[in-house]
């Protein structure tokens, strides 16, 4: 069996007895961590999983990732000579973190086309698995399109980011002018989480556009793990106020 570590589950059981004496027993669960060689590390459980009933609950984020042998031991008080296990094997895996490039996960957003745009998937994205999210474990990369009007800038098929200086004819980049890109965006200079955040400085995009940002973001130490967040943006004109004071 396999759960996601952001799971709860429970495992049940069924005891039947052949005996003609008394059916007063005795329940214990224990929990092993299993290597490709075997199964001997017992783990202690928080005090809160009940080991002493037929059926074991537990909940999410208790075990880390891994395979577990759940041994269920059933002893006659009568005779605890008499006693019979049966084990289950479980296999914990990781949930997917959920890539969000504003706080919330918000899709859609609206901005002032000289307001400044921050994108956080360092901050604002979610790992089910655990209390926080931790920027520095990612490699961030963000692209852009003009939505409804262009897809996402490209070279035979291979996308290009949004500080790509490449140019590509048919989807223009979503900045208003491709040179000098590097003053139009900051990216986060954390050394621990590089480009874990980016901003798009005031007067960048069109106004009365949709744009659509996307980040993909890759894992440092497993490549295969990956994932895609967005978020709809629309440039609004802003005209600041003039308060005359007579």
């Amino acid at each position: 069996m396999s759960y996601r570590r952001s799971q709860d589950f429970s495992i049940s059981s069924m005891i039947e007895f052949n005996c003609d004496g008394s059916l007063s027993t005795t329940t214990k669960w224990t929990i092993k961590n299993c290597t490709s060689i075997s199964c001997s590390f017992e783990i202690l459980l928080n005090e809160k999983v009940m080991t002493t009933f037929s059926e074991l609950y537990i909940p999410s984020r208790t075990l880390a990732y891994g395979v577990y042998q759940l041994t269920l031991t059933v002893i006659m008080i009568d005779s605890p000579n008499l006693k019979s296990s049966s084990s289950v094997y479980v296999r914990i895996t990781a949930t997917g973190i959920t890539a969000n490039l504003v706080q919330l996960g918000t899709s859609m957003i609206t901005r002032g086309d000289q307001q400044d745009l921050l994108l956080d998937p360092g901050r604002f994205s979610v790992d089910p698995d655990k209390d926080t999210f931790d920027a520095t474990k990612w490699k961030y990369t963000y692209y852009c399109r003009i939505y409804e009007l262009h897809n996402f800038p490209n070279i035979q098929g291979i996308l290009l980011s949004i500080d790509d200086s490449t140019i590509d004819p048919y989807n223009p980049s979503c900045l208003s002018n491709r040179s000098g890109n590097g003053t139009r965006l900051i990216f986060g200079n954390s050394p621990l989480s590089p480009n874990s955040s980016l901003i798009v400085l005031g007067g960048s995009l069109q106004e009365n556009q949709i744009y659509q940002f996307m980040v993909y973001m890759e894992n440092r130490k497993n490549s295969s793990i990956q994932a895609t967040g967005y978020v709809f943006v629309t440039v609004e004109v802003t005209h600041p106020q003039l308060i005359a004071v007579g």
